[in-house]
């Protein structure tokens, strides 16, 4: 396509990328949901994952995981050309970047399934992050690389499909306890993390992210405020970084820690599920506790998950107000100026979460929901890969990381032992279970 056949269609079709990703979101999701379609994105391995002893070539030679990497190809393709078209942007030369990202997600994807990686509770996201930062530290990029890095809108439709998957009615069912532990950790470990990276001298925009990463659920909810608040994608990944690892020791010593304290499998999963920051970490941290320690600190952490467009939503009016000077006296915001700049995404996420939760039927939600969820993994993997291609190891060094380092350790250990008091209060002292 010519460089005189992009500009007119372009700039005709252009709504802005915070809309394209809401109308592509949703296009998937009608498609999804409309036909019936149920071939999740490519797996290896299934939920244990493969080790050294596995037979690749069976698993390399078998259809299903052929077309599953075929339709994943193809569908994520046409979509992404939508949302950068509906973005204003160009498409030259960009479907050959995108096939390159797209395999480079596909490997991440084959080596977070080893065996052993599952075990220690390490997202995709990671080794996506680490594959891109190697390929753009060891490498020049070429610009038809390049082309294929669109960040934004990858991270953009991820969250508003992952507005699919997080119930309502999942959380009211469970219990109000979880919830309200949920509203009580977000709110007050969120403000003391924000104070504290404040008090260190950490700037605003890391500050946010930062104190959504601990408070609400990790990586998604710092890919979230990131959107939110048009965030430095390099901060970004060090916070990304930053809970993944942390998770580890955490999701390892806190269910012996429970033990040793005597705890009840009931707290010790509602406080496993209020503190550890990745979803994976904390199923597998539930599991070491226990049926009853898993089945609460899920409960607990899609309670927080639930709150994570709600908090989006309030982040960006906070940022909007904070970007112009509204702490000062007498200065006022127009409506206006928050709507620009409010992030879409933001609205996009939640209108699919109400949609799943109570208009579809609970059948049609549970298997589109599959799908739709590791549709959002996905994007978030290309995402990643963008994010790591673009960014130069010594770019870290210019970033005074030391203070985000130290604030997100202080924070996370405010959050271990203040989850642990109010885990404790809601359910062994006001309802024992």
């Amino acid at each position: 396509m010519t460089k005189n056949n992009n500009t007119p269609l372009s700039g005709r079709f252009n709504i802005g990328q915070d809309w394209a990703s809401v109308v592509t979101g949703f296009l998937l999701i009608l498609f999804v949901v409309i036909t019936g379609y149920a071939i999740a994105t490519p797996s290896f391995g299934g939920k244990v994952g493969w080790n050294r002893d596995h037979d690749f070539s069976g698993m390399f030679g078998a259809s299903s995981l052929w077309t599953s990497v075929l339709f994943t190809l193809v569908l994520f393709a046409v979509i992404a050309i939508i949302g950068i078209l509906l973005s204003g942007e160009k498409i030259r030369k960009y479907f050959t970047g995108f096939i390159a990202i797209f395999l480079l997600a596909i490997l991440a994807q084959f080596v977070s399934s080893y065996a052993g990686f599952k075990n220690l509770g390490l997202e995709t996201v990671l080794f996506s992050l680490v594959i891109g930062l190697l390929i753009g530290n060891l490498i020049r990029l070429p610009e038809w690389l390049r082309s294929g890095v669109q960040t934004e809108l990858y991270v953009k439709i991820g969250l508003v499909l992952l507005g699919a998957t997080i119930l309502f009615k999942d959380i009211l069912s469970a219990g109000a306890f979880g919830l309200i532990q949920a509203v009580i950790v977000v709110t007050v470990v969120w403000y003391f993390a924000f104070w504290l990276s404040r008090k260190m001298k950490v700037d605003d925009e890391f500050s946010t992210m930062l104190a959504s990463a601990v408070s609400i659920c990790g990586v998604s909810a710092a890919i979230a405020t990131a959107g939110a608040i048009n965030g430095d994608k390099k901060k970004l990944s060090f916070i990304i970084s930053l809970v993944l690892i942390i998770a580890i020791p955490m999701m390892i010593f806190l269910p012996v820690i429970a033990r040793w304290m005597g705890l009840s499998e009931v707290v010790t999963g509602a406080w496993l599920g209020g503190t550890i920051d990745t979803t994976g970490a904390v199923v597998a941290a539930g599991t070491i506790a226990g049926e009853t320690g898993l089945k609460y600190a899920t409960i607990v952490k899609f309670s927080q998950n639930v709150l994570l467009g709600l908090a989006a939503f309030a982040i960006s009016i906070f940022w909007a107000y904070r970007s112009r000077g509204a702490g000062e006296k007498g200065q006022h915001v127009p409506a206006r100026i928050i709507w620009d700049r409010f992030p879409k995404f933001v609205l996009g996420f939640i209108l699919a979460s109400l949609v799943f939760s109570f208009i579809l039927s609970p059948e049609t939600a549970q298997s589109s929901g599959k799908v739709i969820k590791s549709f959002s993994t996905f994007w978030f993997n290309l995402a990643f890969i963008s994010i790591g291609l673009e960014t130069r190891f010594a770019d870290f060094k210019h970033m005074e990381s030391k203070k985000p380092f130290y604030s997100f350790l202080i924070a996370q250990t405010f959050n271990i032992f203040f989850t642990l008091g109010v885990s404790y209060l809601l359910f062994q002292l006001i309802s024992p279970k």
